[in-house]
């Protein structure tokens, strides 16, 4: 069983690693930078040998390591500017994570800022198509999205019909957020619910597509469109959804990261302690 959460870079990237460790992930995530700016601060070779010693010394399978794409970037944004400094940083991001020996880039589809659905993806394909032509083995993941008002991608035919379009094939493939399946209208609160979600994921994107899973519970309830995430089994998908989910992603072999908040009821520790017992 791959599993982890997204764990801190604070001090030095291969500090993400001892974080990872901590907390006994045997999978994780990381922003490769400071997420909130523009600015990326330039990767050393002692920082990019620091990390891959340690991925390498304490046995992390490197298929179940990814990095997050910064906060700003919109890629289907109407404005110019704002397209063309995110396209750039995704381009940017593929080359840091091609450094960092990191396999997977999950990266969210923007906003069309209410210029239309239509309009929306057809930058977004432009952008993401950029991000793909980068010459190294690093594979950008679509997240799908929680819904909101002027996002594209929350329903697995639009996310498919996004992901066919882009090439190569081989550069692209889906993290799927449990969350923002739910709030958008996926029912995961029982197993039949997972397995038709699954199913019609299938159906649309392909199963095999799939190279990470957000496992997230959600704040909100089925169809309600908010983007809050909450731990394991206490929101609107609860304990059998997030069991049912998780034995079926194992079965899969995709590795599974938390994004799940840290406060007085639950931290990092914690959610991970309940998805490897609700996985037994």
């Amino acid at each position: 069983m791959l599993v982890g959460c997204h764990v801190s870079i604070s001090g030095s990237i291969d500090k993400a690693i001892d974080n990872a460790v901590e907390r006994e992930c045997s999978a994780f995530q990381i922003f490769t930078r400071n997420p909130r700016g523009w600015h990326a601060k330039d990767l050393t070779d002692l920082d990019i040998g620091n990390f891959k010693e340690k991925i390498k010394t304490n046995n992390f399978d490197r298929f179940a390591t990814c990095a997050h794409m910064p906060y700003l970037p919109n890629l289907s944004s109407p404005k110019e500017e704002g397209f063309e400094k995110s396209t750039n940083s995704l381009v940017e991001e593929v080359k840091r994570c091609g450094k960092l020996g990191i396999p997977y880039l999950v990266t969210h589809l923007g906003s069309h800022l209410g210029t239309g659905e239509e309009a929306g993806i057809k930058r977004l394909l432009k952008g993401l198509t950029k991000g793909g032509q980068v010459k190294n083995d690093v594979m950008i993941l679509l997240e799908n999205t929680a819904g909101q008002k002027n996002s594209v991608g929350s329903g697995f035919e639009q996310l498919g019909e996004i992901f066919k379009q882009l090439k190569p094939a081989k550069k692209f493939g889906i993290c799927l957020d449990t969350c923002h399946a739910f709030v958008s209208g996926y029912d995961l609160r029982t197993e039949k619910g997972v397995k038709e979600t699954f199913k019609e994921f299938d159906k649309h994107i392909g199963i095999e597509n799939l190279k990470i899973l957000h496992l997230n519970d959600a704040k909100g309830e089925l169809g309600c469109n908010l983007d809050r995430h909450y731990h394991i089994g206490l929101g609107g998908i609860g304990k059998a959804g997030m069991t049912a989910t998780i034995k079926f992603i194992v079965k899969k072999k995709i590795p599974i990261i938390l994004e799940t908040p840290i406060d007085d009821t639950r931290d990092d520790f914690e959610n991970i302690r309940v998805v490897k017992e609700l996985a037994s």
